[in-house]
């Protein structure tokens, strides 16, 4: 793929980039083009010029992403710490989608705003928690949703109400040559303080039950209707169970922990391994809801 820093792009550019640090699993291969644009403005041109049949992949926070070691061919555009943009107009908060969730959390907190205490527990950003109806605590993304803004493959914007697309459980469909790019949400009104106690409470819960400051994915499979898929697993004696570098945690058995030395296909081979043993023992198949990109090795 033919694509280079043109004086009219503005953003941040590499080839054949490593990615390991640009995912919460601190693991996987290189990007073939990393971009990270400056903003909005500068993500349309970049999108302008890049070949129409060149394959484009979305990184934020990279909380819920495994690369595998072969990489990823054509354009990564990465959202960390830039389109960022966020504002507050009564009860109606607008955000880029590179805004994290834990701060879209204390604007709302600063605004008195309530609702929306769960982003606090999401380690990913505005544009991820969309695309995957991101949820923590019985909250889900996509109950918040008034507007969406969309970028096409082409740069071109276009707004949208949220009946416009079909969400569901961690899943939001939506054409292959768009993205989302910016929300604006509804929220409920009430006391900073209380905003910020809820906040306080989510978090301790949170971090009382997950195995928080270790390299994981987070959740990495999604529950069955009725049922949780930590429970499953811990039922199948899985908990601790280790390939290669990778293991899954003693403290929630929906983890899978980097030890240091893990690789992307460690942790490839043991969720793998995870369904087959759930499968066998009490019929469930769990389904990822870890994104596995790129190419096998």
């Amino acid at each position: 793929m033919i694509v280079h820093q043109h004086k009219s792009l503005q953003g941040e550019m590499h080839r054949d980039h490593p990615l390991a640090s640009y995912t919460s699993f601190q693991a996987g291969g290189s990007a073939e083009i990393f971009y990270r644009p400056m903003d909005m403005n500068d993500l349309r041109t970049f999108l302008e010029m890049l070949p129409e049949n060149s394959q484009l992949t979305w990184l934020g926070l990279g909380s819920n992403t495994l690369v595998r070691e072969g990489g990823i061919k054509g354009a990564v555009i990465c959202t960390r710490k830039t389109l960022g943009k966020i504002s507050v107009q009564g009860n109606q908060v607008y955000a880029e989608a590179g805004v994290s969730c834990a701060k879209l959390a204390k604007v709302l907190a600063r605004y008195g705003l309530s609702g929306g205490e769960f982003f606090a527990g999401i380690p990913g950003t505005v544009g991820g928690a969309l695309a995957m109806n991101a949820g923590a605590f019985g909250s889900e993304t996509w109950d918040f949703v008034e507007e969406i803004e969309v970028i096409h493959r082409d740069g071109k914007i276009t707004a949208a109400g949220r009946e416009a697309f079909d969400v569901g459980y961690r899943n939001v469909m939506i054409p292959e040559d768009q993205w989302f790019c910016a929300a604006r949400f509804v929220f409920h009104t009430e006391s900073s303080e209380s905003a910020r106690s809820n906040i306080r409470n989510l978090l301790y819960k949170r971090n009382t039950s997950q195995p928080i400051g270790l390299p994981s994915f987070g959740s990495v499979f999604k529950n069955p209707e009725g049922e949780h898929a930590a429970k499953i697993i811990e039922r199948c004696g899985l908990k601790g169970y280790r390939v290669g570098g990778a293991y899954v945690s003693d403290k929630h058995a929906n983890f899978i922990i980097n030890s240091g030395t893990a690789t992307a296909e460690d942790a490839v081979k043991l969720i793998e391994y995870i369904q087959g043993v759930v499968k066998e023992q009490t019929g469930y198949f769990l389904e990822p809801e870890v994104r596995i990109i790129g190419d096998a090795p």
